[in-house]
Formats: structure tokens, sequence, C-alpha cells
């Protein structure tokens, strides 16, 4: 199997549904002249011409409202957002239009739009431009969330997601457009609302999302050097959630570590301790523990960065602690 960038997966996802249906269109800040701000429309305003590749001013409630009106009236818009960060300023649209249009409707006008860019920290980008927000659009009835951490997902879940009857916020991460990883060349959709184990193991279950799955992935290859064999489930939808597949492993490891970007308060890893204490209480040999950021913005400094992110050693050292091994 070929190996492609996490951009061009994007690409491919979004070239083969603009191939494939002459309804989609991209819209966004510097998608079209200027390539996108991280490649991943490049070459797509030549080959698409500027009607389905539209620059947009740097306004992001106004674009925000004109894709969602223009998906209420049966186009299917791809948006880019710069980073999530910016997007709050198009949260007017996303909350109380884009998901509640269905319902207020009774069910005449929906809104099949995506959302999408990249979220989370980035390196030294200073509190403003660091939150992770899959807890904020989670928490909002209607909307579809996924977050993902591979070039392979992308690819399946973008064109999901584009095909999608229901506006969809798709997350993605600055620090992950450059990670190779094996896209077939042929046509594939990965279903949304299904998590997947991305490593088995029989010890511990290690849940996560988005570019913590390489803390995740290798707080489990440094376990395994101690012969702890951790099971590694990818969230990959966060809205609607696959608990379920989390639930299943935790029936055969008996324990769980969720690790995750979100600030703690009311987080996903929150839901899911929720979720898996009440369905699965009886096969819990441990607390459900966690590793978040910290509860606090995230400052510029570089050491400041490194204490306010999860990372492997303390993923290790929190397992070992479920397992209530001598640290």
């Amino acid at each position: 199997m070929r190996q492609i960038a996490f951009r061009q997966a994007l690409r491919e996802a979004l070239q083969e549904e603009m191939r494939r249906d002459d309804r989609v269109f991209l819209m966004g800040e510097e998608v079209a002249e200027y390539n996108g701000a991280y490649k991943v429309s490049q070459g797509m305003l030549d080959e698409f011409g500027p009607k389905r590749v539209i620059d947009t001013p740097i306004a992001e409630l106004g674009f925000t409202a004109i894709g969602v009106g223009a998906a209420q009236n049966g186009l299917r818009p791809v948006l880019e957002f710069m980073t999530w960060n910016f997007a709050v300023l198009a949260l007017d649209q996303i909350l109380n239009t884009a998901s509640k249009m269905l319902a207020m409707s009774g069910g005449q006008v929906g809104c099949p739009i995506v959302f999408r860019g990249p979220n989370g920290s980035a390196g030294q980008l200073g509190a403003q431009h660091s939150t992770a927000f899959e807890s904020y659009y989670a928490n909002i009835p209607g909307l579809k969330v996924i977050s993902v951490s591979n070039p392979y997902d992308a690819k399946g879940l973008l064109k999901a997601a584009i095909r999608d009857d229901d506006p969809v916020v798709f997350m993605e991460s600055e620090q992950m457009y450059g990670d190779m990883g094996d896209v077939p060349e042929e046509e594939y959709i990965i279903p949304i609302g299904k998590a997947d184990i991305k490593r088995a193991g029989r010890d511990v279950t290690i849940v996560s999302f988005n570019k913590m799955m390489k803390v995740a992935l290798g707080a489990a290859e440094e376990l395994a050097k101690e012969g702890i064999e951790a099971e590694v489930i990818d969230l990959r939808t966060i809205r609607p959630l696959d608990w379920f597949t989390i639930l299943e492993s935790v029936k055969k490891t008996n324990r769980l570590v969720i690790v995750e970007e979100q600030w703690p308060f009311a987080s996903i890893s929150s839901e899911i301790s929720y979720r898996i204490q009440k369905e699965g209480f009886d096969y819990l040999d441990a607390p459900i523990r966690r590793i978040t950021a910290v509860d606090a913005p995230m400052h510029y400094a570089p050491n400041l960065v490194k204490l306010y992110l999860p990372d492997i050693e303390r993923t290790v050292k929190l397992v070992k602690e479920v397992m209530y091994m001598k640290k």
C-alpha cells in the first residue's frame, strides 16, 4: 500500500467527492489562490475553478453563514477554518442554525455541511491559538464530531462526512499535516461513529483521539518493553461516541486510562468515564484514570508547553498506577 501525507489524504477526499458530486464546494480563507494555508487544497482551484474553490475574507461568521445558507438550499459546502480557535466567531451559525434547523423545521430543512480545520495546540502559539474544541462541539445535539489521528482515517471519514446529511465538525491538527501513512488507491469510506482498535492488548485499555494517539501508542510501546500489553483505542468519532467498543475492551482488560488534549472539566474523558462505570462497573479492577491538558490557558514558553500537554512518560506512570505496580 502506498504512503501519503495527511494533507494529501484530505485533498484526495475533497477531490474525489467534488468530482463525484457537483454540489460539493470548498470555501475558506486562502483555500484557492494560495493553495490552502496548510496546502490541503493545493491545485484544486486549477481543477475546479473559482466557483467551487472560493477564497473568503477574514470573516468567519460571514462565510459560515453563507455556507449554512447554501447547505439549506441543496448544496454541500465544505468550510475550512484556518484554525478552530477562529471558528468561535462562527459559533452562532454552527450552534443556532446548522445544528438546530432540522429540528426547528420539523425535518423539512437539513444542513449537509462540513466544518473542518486544525484543532488544539500546535507548539508555541500562545493561549488564544491552542484550544482543543472537541468537547465544545460534542455538547451540541444535531452535530456530528470527528477527530482524526492518521491519513487513512482522515480520508475515509472526510468522504463520509461530505456525504452525510447532517452538519459535521471535522477536526485535524496542524502538527499532523505532514504525517505519512498507508492509504489505498482504491476508494473507501469509514463509517461515522465507529472507534478503531489500533493495538490489541490484554492488560489495560488506553483510549485517545487526534494527535494524542501518538502519546497513547507511544506509551503502549514503552509498556510492552516491561511485559504490559495495552489495548489502544482511537475514538475517531467523538459524537456519536462509540463507547461500546471501549466497554468490550474493558471487559477483557479490566482497566481504563484515557488520554486527551481537552481541559479536564466536562471533557470527553468525563463522558467516557460515566458511560463505562455505569455499564461496566463490575468489570473494573481499578478506578478509571485520565490524563488531560492542564486546567489553564496554554502559555507560550516551551517548558510550560511541555508541562501542559499529556506525554508518554506520565501516561506510562498512570497505567502502572491502575495496575497497582510499584512506581
